[in-house]
């Protein structure tokens, strides 16, 4: 009596899943980026900008954004079989940062987007993050018309340890949006290595 090969079934991967909060100022693209990588359709909580808060929006630089994240934006993405990455846009204005803490929790690390037309207004982000020594890369969005430097001069402008990244972006774009996020898991993990290394006497 002949058998055939008994075929073995793969067990189906429980990913690992991972929490990265996408941060920066005001009109910086943070809405873009999630929404450019996410595989599902993102979580958007994005309200008119009204009359009533223009005295308190600064929107020099960004006169043509007519809405604004008022809670989050979330979306997600598969980097591998094993790894899923959950994001997380914060809002960027400054009245609803006491927001930041509740989605910074458990994050394993940030994307801080910048415009270099409008550097310091990713200041915020970036003392917020390192503050509470949660790893982040920072990525540069290209805007059309934006004048584009080196990263390390953006590096040195931010005054960041030379071990964070930084890179350019294009936040339309799915694969330059997926190198950002690749470049903070590896930072964040690369950390967390260090930090469990045993002191040298």
């Amino acid at each position: 009596m002949a058998f055939g090969r008994s075929s073995r079934s793969k067990r189906p991967v429980e990913p690992v899943t991972l929490k990265i909060l996408v941060a920066g100022g005001f009109g910086v693209g943070k809405t873009t980026l999630v929404g450019a990588v996410s595989e599902i359709r993102p979580l958007r909580t994005e309200e008119r900008l009204s009359e009533a808060g223009r005295p308190v929006d600064d929107i020099a630089g960004v006169e043509g954004k007519n809405t604004t994240t008022v809670a989050m934006d979330f979306g997600r993405i598969t980097l591998r079989e094993d790894l899923v990455l959950y994001l997380f846009g914060t809002p960027g204005q400054d009245r609803f940062w006491f927001l930041w803490d509740e989605l910074a929790q458990g994050a394993l690390g940030a994307v801080v987007l910048a415009d270099t037309r409008r550097l310091e207004d990713c200041f915020a982000a970036v003392d917020y993050f390192e503050r509470r020594g949660i790893p982040f890369a920072v990525a540069v969005n290209l805007f059309e018309g934006a004048e584009e430097f080196p990263t390390g001069t953006v590096q040195a402008a931010l005054d960041l340890d030379p071990e964070v990244p930084v890179l350019l972006c294009d936040a339309r774009d799915r694969s330059s949006v997926r190198d950002v996020l690749v470049a903070v898991v590896e930072h964040a993990l690369a950390r967390a290595d260090r930090s469990r290394e045993p002191a040298r006497t």
